[in-house]
């Protein structure tokens, strides 16, 4: 049985990262650190040095890792995903008002995908391109009881 830990992306900017998910989703700061450099390129799966600092911030109890590569030449390029490639797609967090955070997603370097607005939710990308969608904070209470 498993306990879920947390969920891990890689940002350009880290210091951009951290004011975009604390200052507009409301993510708390927990702790940072830089792992050492053999193993975290191990983990990775690429050739060290990576230069890798780890930032890790909470939100109502989910743990959102930002990754950076400060080593030249170790980040790639991005990539955009559509919602119907396997793998994880986004992130959903609910908010007061979605239509108010996407405005402040935009001003802190998100952007708004206006195609998506369907009036109670909507996508947005943040800085660096993750899918992140906005629901009303009334959603989970519409949903079925947890098991």
């Amino acid at each position: 049985m498993g306990i879920f830990n947390h969920a891990g992306q890689v940002v350009k900017d880290l210091e951009r990262s951290k004011r975009f998910y604390q200052e507009v989703l409301g993510f708390k700061f927990w702790y940072e650190f830089q792992p050492p450099q053999e193993a975290a390129a191990k983990l990775s799966l690429l050739e060290p040095p990576v230069g890798v600092t780890a930032c890790y911030l909470i939100l109502d109890g989910f743990v959102l890792e930002l990754i950076h590569y400060s080593v030249p030449g170790v980040l790639t390029a991005f990539r955009p995903r559509t919602m119907n490639e396997p793998g994880l797609t986004h992130l959903s967090v609910s908010v007061d008002d979605i239509h108010a955070t996407a405005k402040k997603a935009v001003e802190y370097g998100g952007q708004l995908i206006e195609d998506s607005d369907i009036g109670f939710a909507l996508f947005l990308h943040d800085p660096d391109g993750q899918m992140l969608e906005l629901l009303p904070t009334s959603f989970r209470a519409n949903l079925p009881p947890k098991p």
